[in-house]
């Protein structure tokens, strides 16, 4: 079984590769994920390349070969699923979650995951809107828009939030601004920084585009 320094690693690999789709993952960015100096990521990398779990080009980066993705949709998983149950059955605030998450999805058994999908009524998605790779490791494509890329007028969906920092999940909690929560998009002034949005609650809140990019939605109905 893989240390949980190597899921870890694949983890953020998998995640950066899809923020970014088609490029090669620099080594200084896994630095930065992982909080390590660009010679301590280099040294993981190369000994992962060796396990075949992804291909590594010096000054290029790294990108993960189908038994690194495989892996780290497994984690993915694994990791999820502990947050959806954590919310669900033990009543953990959603917004506090992925830390816990962080340490129990290396602990925790393919016996003990399969009996808490289960008993979750196998979820697609876990609190934050983050889709959950079924077992066989297939993850449903999300088809979601950045809020702050939408224009004004838009009606839409909230369905996933990005940043699983706890104080930005409690600013979008305090808002309204959950998954599942109908949103109007009032205005998008891109020279002040800003969108303005009105939830359900008819509550308007401003914040910035960098913030609105980590909210993700569904379209409803677009501006006439």
């Amino acid at each position: 079984m893989p240390s949980s320094t190597v899921e870890n690693y694949i983890k953020q690999i998998y995640l950066a590769q899809q923020s970014a789709p088609g490029i090669l993952v620099p080594m200084g960015k896994i630095a930065a994920l992982m909080q390590v100096v660009p010679g301590t990521a280099t040294a993981m990398v190369k000994a992962l390349a060796e396990s075949g779990l992804v291909t590594y080009e010096p000054r290029g980066g790294t990108s993960l070969t189908e038994g690194g993705e495989s892996l780290a949709l497994h984690v993915l998983r694994r990791h999820r699923l502990v947050e959806q149950f954590l919310v669900e059955f033990l009543g953990l605030d959603w917004t506090e979650v992925h830390e816990e998450a962080e340490g129990l999805e290396h602990v925790i058994s393919e016996r003990v995951l399969e009996r808490m999908d289960s008993l979750l009524g196998h979820p697609k998605f876990d609190p934050h809107g983050d889709p959950i790779p079924t077992s066989a490791g297939v993850m449903e494509s999300s088809g979601l828009d950045p809020l702050g890329a939408c224009g004004a007028g838009l009606h839409a969906r909230i369905s996933r939030i990005l940043d699983q920092d706890p104080a930005f999940l409690q600013f979008v909690d305090r808002s309204g601004l959950t998954p599942g929560v109908v949103i109007r998009l009032v205005s998008v002034d891109r020279a002040a920084d800003a969108v303005t949005i009105e939830a359900e609650s008819k509550a308007t809140v401003t914040l910035g585009l960098g913030a609105a990019m980590k909210i993700l939605v569904h379209t409803l109905e677009m501006a006439t």
